[in-house]
Order: structure tokens, then C-alpha cells, then sequence
């Protein structure tokens, strides 16, 4: 059971920004999910245990599960030894099923893409990190991409959980001061690759799942603070909202890691029925500490600056989805809840 000491309350647009300042009372979930992204495997975990104490369904990782920018495999795979050694994170992977994706510091070079020369060989370290099988035919894919659907007494989640690395194009450097990258134009580049796309569409066009978790290493909505993101590939962004609305994607949700910060991003999109919320958190053991804000035109509430995990509670009675950022002792840093429908 979770209790209630404090509880701040802020309420605006049609939905409710809740931020706390202890633990929320137990709600009627019917599957949770937790998730993070952004973990140094040196570095002090605190997360391992709270998140346990939340009673998920299944941990996800967004990416930078582990730093090791290097060519040296055996580096890598050393870097994920720590990382699975460490005892918290042990008891984790007994509990609950963990899936997940990569970003380019457990992909093996900073902010890279297809151009990467060992990409073939740190996807096969990422596998071994995961527990995939040797017989999984991931092993022969070319990239991450994976999905699974969660059935539950009351209805089904399917989470997708998408590689933004292995095909990603170039990046476009910017020449305004503060900002890294700036975006394409002309539909140039990708994000997914075409074979990637292709896959993607047919996991979404039979879908019956009641909601759909797609999980993104980088921010896809979030694109004006010149760093990674979707809208570096304008065309991709709309590539994406376009086969949600084609394909009747019934409650599709974006979790997104890589920023060191965590924000709640929201817009609409025309055709769904919905709002699309991107769910971004970030990171596990390290935060971005000189955060002194940035434009996001998107955003819903405030952003974390300090470390964070995320947590997905799912109510299949009323389709509301209560999304919480929280941080050390579990406390609830912000709260989003959103009603959803079940047509």
C-alpha cells in the first residue's frame, strides 16, 4: 500500500498536473509499467529498489543503459558486467520482465547512427545484456526493434519499442550558438530506416491491444532545444503521426529517455481521437545539473532536473492512465492523468 502525507495540487486545460510531495494511495491498476533510461553503471543506483516498491508489470529500459562510448567490445561487454552485477538490479531482473532499447552510449558512439562501424557487434552485447536467446531471431535483425503484448485479466497493453541508432542518418550541425543540431529539410534523412518502417506498420495495423507503448531512446515530440530528437527529420515526425491516424492506433503513448530531465510533452494530432503524450525520463543516476530551462512548445506541467524513473499505472475500468515521475524514496516529483477512451 502507498499512503498520503502531502499532496500538492495544480489543475489546468482538461486534464489534471498533480505534483507531489510524498507517495500516492494505491489506485485500481491493472498493469504497471516502469521505466528509465540514462544509467551509469559506476555510478551510485538508488532506483533499483523503489521501482520495486511501485509493483510493476515490466521495467523498460529507454536507453544509455549502461555508458560505454568505445570500439572496444571487450570494454563494452565488460561495462555490461557491472551493470548486471549489481545486486538491486539483479533482484529487478528476477521479479519482473525487462525489455528495452538502446541510445548511443550503450550503442557505442556519441549521438551516432548508421554510421557507426560496430553497430553489428554492440547489438549482439545488447542482446546478451537483455537475456535474449542465442535462437531469437533478433539475433539476426538488423537492429533492436522489438515488441510484445502484455494480456491482463481486463484487456492488453503492447509495448514497441523502436531502434532510433541503426539506421538513423546524419545529424545536421547547427551554427546557432546553444544549439547542437537543427533539422533536415526536404525529407531528407531517417530515423527508422525503411526496413524498420515496414516492420512497424504491421505491428500497428492489426493491433487490438486497449493501449500501445511505443518506446523512443530519443524526445519525439520535444524538438527546440538543438540537442537529439525526432524533429531533426521533420518528415519522420509526420511519417509517424500519419500511420498512428492511418492505421487507427487506438491510445498510442511515446516514452522517450536521453535528455537528463523529465517532462511530460503532449499535442494533437488530426485524425486521432486522442491527445499523443510523449512521457520523457531521464536519467537513472545522473541529471542534467545546469538545467536553466528550454523551449518546448509541448510541454505539460514542469521539468525534472534531477534524477528520476518513470512509472505507468493503467486503469482498465476507466481507461485512465495516471503517469508519475518519481525520484529518491519513491516520492511522486510530478503526476499526469489522462483519460482515455474505450472505443
Amino acid at each position: 500500500m502507498r499512503y498520503i502525507n502531502k499532496l500538492f495540487l495544480l489543475f489546468f486545460c482538461s486534464t489534471s498536473i498533480v505534483f507531489c510531495q510524498e507517495i500516492l494511495e494505491k489506485g485500481n491498476e491493472d498493469f504497471i509499467i516502469a521505466f528509465g533510461s540514462c544509467n551509469k553503471q559506476n555510478s551510485r543506483q538508488p532506483f533499483w529498489k523503489e521501482i520495486l516498491k511501485n509493483n510493476p508489470n515490466v521495467f523498460i529500459w529507454g536507453g544509455d543503459n549502461i555508458y560505454s562510448d568505445t570500439d572496444d567490445m571487450d570494454i563494452m561487454k565488460n561495462n555490461y558486467t557491472i551493470q548486471n552485477t549489481n545486486l538491486d538490479y539483479q533482484k529487478l531482473k528476477k521479479t519482473i520482465p525487462i525489455l528495452g532499447t538502446w541510445d548511443d552510449h550503450d550503442y557505442g558512439l556519441n549521438d551516432g547512427g548508421v554510421e557507426w562501424r560496430r553497430k553489428k557487434e554492440s547489438q549482439q552485447l545488447f542482446l546478451d545484456f537483455l537475456g535474449v536467446s542465442a535462437e531469437d531471431p533478433k539475433r539476426a535483425q538488423e537492429g533492436v526493434y522489438s515488441s510484445k503484448i502484455f494480456e491482463v485479466e481486463k484487456g492488453s497493453i503492447k509495448v514497441i519499442v523502436l531502434d532510433t541508432r541503426y539506421f538513423r542518418s546524419s545529424l545536421k550541425k547547427s551554427e546557432i550558438k546553444g544549439k547542437r543540431y537543427e533539422p533536415h529539410q526536404n525529407e531528407e534523412g531517417t530515423v527508422l530506416g525503411e526496413k524498420q518502417w515496414k516492420w512497424l506498420e504491421k505491428e500497428l495495423e492489426s493491433n487490438y491491444s486497449d493501449f500501445v507503448i511505443i518506446v523512443s531512446s530519443i524526445q519525439f515530440l520535444s524538438s527546440e532545444h538543438g540537442f537529439e530528437t525526432w524533429g531533426n527529420f521533420p518528415s519522420e515526425v509526420e511519417r509517424l503521426k500519419n500511420i498512428l491516424v492511418d492505421k487507427a492506433v487506438r491510445n498510442a503513448i511515446i516514452l522517450s529517455g536521453d535528455r537528463h530531465i523529465s517532462e511530460f510533452s503532449m499535442t494533437n494530432v488530426k485524425g486521432l481521437t486522442y491527445p499523443l503524450l510523449d512521457f520523457t525520463s531521464s536519467g537513472l543516476t545522473h541529471s542534467y545539473s545546469n538545467y536553466n530551462g528550454e523551449s518546448n512548445k509541448y510541454r505539460i506541467g514542469n521539468v525534472i532536473a534531477v534524477p528520476s524513473f518513470g512509472v505507468l499505472n493503467f486503469d482498465l475500468d476507466s481507461y485512465v492512465v495516471t503517469m508519475q515521475i518519481r525520484g529518491e524514496n519513491n516520492v511522486v516529483l510530478q503526476e499526469f492523468k489522462k483519460q482515455y477512451s474505450k472505443k
